[in-house]
């Protein structure tokens, strides 16, 4: 498999996360380069069904790691897992999201491997035989071309910046690894759910975002309406989590979640360059703040200088009556 370039599929629930079909997309564009095939890993309990579903999207093959110790996520059993396993199949190119768990799950893989791994990448091309990554530094302010000296290496790819793969192919083979788990150094005694919005934020095509000009919990209801009209997730800024006003799993920014939506809209949202660092590669920005020397201008597409208490609503009313019209 000397030219092969292996996907880590991140599950949730025992299905496929997105950003998974959008690694199918960067890998098999690489691959026409590198003249290897595609194959995917998927670790956990319950996932035989992702690995169906995954087999479908034109990969070679798809190899499980299913295990009932696997339920809950342990960094340094999965870590383990797919270090062997990767050792056995001896990959070109890994690929993983660039998420919470691929962050952290590449890392430890890397350092157990002793790869090289370049994070949170928004595209990567082969020129003249080599691999060349783009990814964001210094909060967003500039973006870095890497090149890779050689194979192997590990990639993390940034969600929403590739098209998902369509799973309608005929079904690749799946192929069940053969290990023994680890005990995991944490665990989990009870899950709670906090449902904050129908769309998850990392994954969402558009988000509606709040900041401190929300002024409290209830500033956010037209933040939601609008959310909601548009079928988008809800965001925020870290100075209204820090106030109390919005779960933290909202959180956009340096200590928050990064997202690449195709439209991001702030509302009321200054433009640190921490909040910057975690939506600066969407797609299209709107900005919307009553300062019209707000910093969130520099970066905006759009900008409208307005109260967005009434901004906010007059464009929910707006976008509701252009969908209305499809």
């Amino acid at each position: 498999m000397a030219n092969q370039i292996l996907i880590v599929a991140e599950t949730r629930e025992g299905a496929p996360r997105k950003v998974a079909f959008e690694l199918v997309t960067v890998a098999n564009q690489l691959a026409k380069s590198i003249g290897g095939g595609v194959d995917a890993i998927v670790v956990g309990n319950h996932v035989s069904g992702a690995a169906q579903t995954l087999a479908k999207t034109g990969v070679a093959k798809v190899w499980v790691a299913e295990h009932a110790a696997l339920e809950n996520f342990a960094p340094e059993i999965f870590a383990a897992i797919l270090a062997d396993a990767i050792r056995a199949l001896q990959p070109a190119l890994v690929l993983f999201g660039a998420t919470g768990y691929g962050k952290e799950l590449s890392a430890r893989t890397a350092a157990k491997l002793d790869w090289g791994l370049v994070a949170d990448c928004t595209d990567a091309q082969m020129e003249n035989g080599a691999l060349v990554l783009t990814r964001p530094v210094y909060a967003g302010k500039a973006v870095a071309t890497v090149k890779a000296k050689a194979l192997p290496l590990m990639v993390s790819m940034r969600p929403n910046i590739f098209p998902p793969r369509e799973a309608n192919a005929s079904p690749a083979a799946v192929e069940k690894i053969n290990f023994t788990p680890g005990t995991p150094r944490a665990r989990v005694i009870e899950k709670v759910s906090i449902q904050v919005t129908r769309v998850d934020l990392s994954e969402a095509k558009i988000v509606v975002s709040g900041g401190r000009g929300v002024k409290g919990p209830n500033g956010f209801e037209p933040i939601r309406a609008l959310a909601n009209v548009l079928n988008a997730a809800v965001g925020a800024s870290r100075a209204a989590v820090d106030a109390g006003w919005i779960d933290y799993s909202t959180q956009v920014g340096q200590t928050g979640k990064t997202v690449s939506p195709q439209l991001y809209i702030a509302c009321g949202i200054s433009g640190a360059i921490q909040h910057l660092a975690g939506m600066s590669s969407s797609k299209n920005i709107v900005a919307i703040n009553k300062d019209p020397d707000a910093p969130i201008f520099k970066v905006a597409d759009y900008g409208i200088v307005g109260d967005l208490f009434d901004v906010v609503p007059a464009l929910t009313e707006e976008f509701k009556k252009a969908l209305s019209e499809k």
